[in-house]
């Protein structure tokens, strides 16, 4: 259903971003990376999150780490990552597949600003090895998504 249900959002809004297909697994930043031929950068992982008691969805480029302060700063608490189960019954979407789109629960959305450092990124697209093309401003106003930045980059590590 998952990915029946991502086909049927971007079919609504943006029919023009085909979803792509590939035989590897695409369910993790380096598989993606690797079944696509980009950067790990480029991937951009959708994190459930429940902070301060509300449940969130943040889109960040593959290889960032939430920063705990920033998100602190941000948000008024510490991130804590929806576990697989609660994750698949909140989006709808199963672990390694987790996108914005086609969500079975409406959700605040949040790109991290880190994603605009590449003209393209490979948001999953609802299954374990499927993904779409897309411009960070543009996946952004897809989704209705707010901009924060929450996000260190490897080099802040």
């Amino acid at each position: 259903m998952s990915y029946q249900s991502v086909q049927a959002d971007l079919s609504a809004r943006a029919p023009d971003l085909p979803i792509i297909e590939v035989e590897r697994s695409t369910a993790t930043v380096g598989e993606a990376a690797e079944a696509l031929g980009v950067m790990p950068g480029q991937i951009a992982k959708t994190l459930a999150l429940r902070i301060n008691g509300r449940v969130v969805l943040l889109v960040t480029r593959g290889d960032t780490r939430l920063d705990n302060q920033k998100t602190k700063s941000a948000f008024g608490d510490r991130p804590r990552m929806l576990d697989p189960d609660e994750t698949l019954a909140i989006t709808g979407h199963p672990i390694g597949g987790v996108c914005p789109f086609g969500l079975a629960t409406p959700l605040p959305i949040y790109c991290d600003v880190s994603l605009r450092a590449f003209a393209i990124v490979f948001p999953a697209a609802g299954s374990l090895n499927s993904s779409i093309r897309v411009a960070p401003d543009r996946l952004a106003t897809l989704i209705d998504a707010e901009w924060v930045d929450i996000c260190r980059l490897p080099a802040d590590s």
